[in-house]
């Protein structure tokens, strides 16, 4: 059985493949990417680097052929770059009889407001339509999504909320690729569902247990959409990071992030870890 992941070498591909080499032997293990000279210290621990290209589907014949088991890891981009890169990679899959897929997804992403969830749904679609048994990891919101609210409250910012009482199920990225690792490596996971997700808190609560951590009381500061995104671009982001993140609050507000599920702890086998472990942890840089 050969288990390829794709993007691996990226923030949640390289935690993945990482995973798996605690449990699954090198030589059963391959992966997937832009730039091979990246992987080097994959392939030194026996793991088959092949050079796979979204937007080359060409390059992923190769790179997905003799697979039983694929990780697709979402890429990054516009809605449309990102649709026609996965449609490339699951019509890839397809053709090379991948015998299994696993897709990074978004949260509830058949009813989801979100504007990425366009991207998700698309790709979803597209393969449940290649009759491959899939497996739908439907990630919440990554807790390094707030790093710069925790950062800022580090250093004496208040804390801005655009999301009034709205509710997300963050959890840390490792713990969502830990959960992708069982699923590819493990039985039983064919034409499944995941909603995978902590529990689900407002942005006030996960101010309070900043403040916990830093032994401080944090100053939350209820603002609209207008004054967030000025607040991002003072502090730096360029134009297009701030207007997703606004746009994303409108949705936020609607619930879009605020899913109720034990898959996740199931999955990992242990509960999800608690977030004054990702505070402590920027707090200590």
């Amino acid at each position: 059985m050969t288990i390829l992941v794709t993007g691996a070498t990226g923030q949640f591909g390289s935690i993945v493949i990482d995973t798996l080499l605690k449990t699954v032997p090198a030589e059963k293990l391959a992966v997937s990417v832009r730039t091979p000279e990246k992987a080097a210290h994959l392939q030194a621990k026996g793991v088959d680097v092949r050079h796979g290209d979204f937007d080359q589907p060409e390059t992923l014949d190769q790179a997905f052929a003799g697979v039983d088991r694929l990780l697709i890891v979402s890429a990054d981009g516009d809605n449309a770059t990102r649709i026609r890169q996965h449609q490339a990679a699951v019509d890839a899959a397809k053709k090379a009889g991948v015998g299994f897929i696993a897709y990074t997804s978004v949260a509830k992403a058949d009813e989801s407001t979100l504007s990425l969830a366009e991207v998700h749904r698309a790709t979803e679609e597209a393969i449940r339509a290649t009759g491959i048994p899939y497996s739908f990891l439907r990630n919440n919101w990554y807790a390094e999504n707030e790093a710069g609210s925790v950062q800022g409250a580090i250093h004496g910012a208040p804390w801005l909320n655009a999301a009034g009482s709205a509710r997300a199920g963050w959890a840390l990225r490792s713990d969502y690729a830990e959960a992708a690792a069982v699923v590819l490596a493990g039985e039983g996971h064919d034409n499944t569902i995941y909603e995978l997700s902590g529990k689900p808190l407002t942005q006030a609560e996960l101010a309070a247990i900043t403040g916990e951590v830093l032994g401080k009381a944090i100053n939350v500061i209820e603002v609209d959409d207008a004054a967030f995104g000025q607040a991002l671009r003072d502090a730096g982001l360029p134009d297009f990071v701030v207007a997703m993140f606004v746009d994303m609050q409108g949705p936020i507000r609607a619930g879009s992030l605020d899913v109720e599920s034990a898959d996740l702890e199931t999955l990992l086998g242990r509960p999800a870890t608690p977030l004054n472990v990702f505070v402590s942890a920027l707090a200590a840089r």
